[in-house]
């Protein structure tokens, strides 16, 4: 009888059942461990600020749990880029709006609340872009908003710096904090994480509706 140990495969590959947000997520451990994943956390960050629909947090997450010695870095990339892409953003609402910016907006179902948020960002002005910023709502959204607004261009990138700043760096020091234990609860209950996930989002929606 043999008292040799079999091989661990690694969780990042490991077979499980959950559909292709699971597979998705499986991809994303796996991308997160390779040698270009900084430059495609910043990418998407960086375009989901401005019209591309899937948000930078999952990479991030992803990023921080399989290297937690670069999870103050992957905040930062994720942070800068975003600030970046919100420049974009807000080119769109500014000149571009009726060709990119109004196809988001309706893409998203939120023709009227963008109206009711564009005018609070002229009554409140960067304010609103921080209260926003920190909640689920495509940041996307926020941008293009402060663009159609003409919020003042300084006043609108120091808001997106502070904001995008405070909640990826949040997001990186939650994980840095719980990250093996966030990784046994996304394995062990994967399907729960997404539709909590899921009522966040709506949640965010809401904010953006009625506050």
């Amino acid at each position: 009888m043999s008292d040799s140990i079999p091989p661990v495969i690694p969780v990042s590959v490991q077979p499980k059942s959950g559909g292709w947000l699971r597979r998705i997520y499986d991809k994303m451990l796996v991308l997160a461990e390779g040698r270009h994943a900084m430059w495609v956390l910043g990418l998407v960050s960086f375009a989901e600020a401005s019209f591309f629909p899937i948000p930078p947090d999952p990479i991030l997450v992803a990023i921080i749990i399989s290297k937690p010695k670069k999870a103050w870095m992957a905040a930062f990339v994720c942070a800068i880029t975003s600030v970046l892409g919100a420049l974009l953003g807000y080119a769109i609402g500014v000149g571009l709006y009726d060709l990119i910016g109004r196809p988001i907006v309706e893409f998203y179902h939120v023709e009227s609340a963008f109206q009711v948020f564009e005018n609070n960002i002229q009554t409140w002005g960067g304010w609103i872009i921080v209260a926003k910023g920190l909640t689920p709502i495509p940041f996307k959204i926020v941008t293009i908003a402060s663009g159609v607004a003409h919020l003042n261009i300084w006043t609108f990138i120091v808001a997106c710096a502070f904001t995008r700043f405070v909640r990826f760096f949040i997001v990186s020091a939650l994980f840095l904090k719980f990250g093996p234990a966030a990784r046994k609860l996304i394995d062990d209950h994967f399907n729960k994480v997404v539709a909590a996930a899921g009522l966040l989002l709506v949640f965010g929606f809401v904010l953006l509706l009625f506050i």
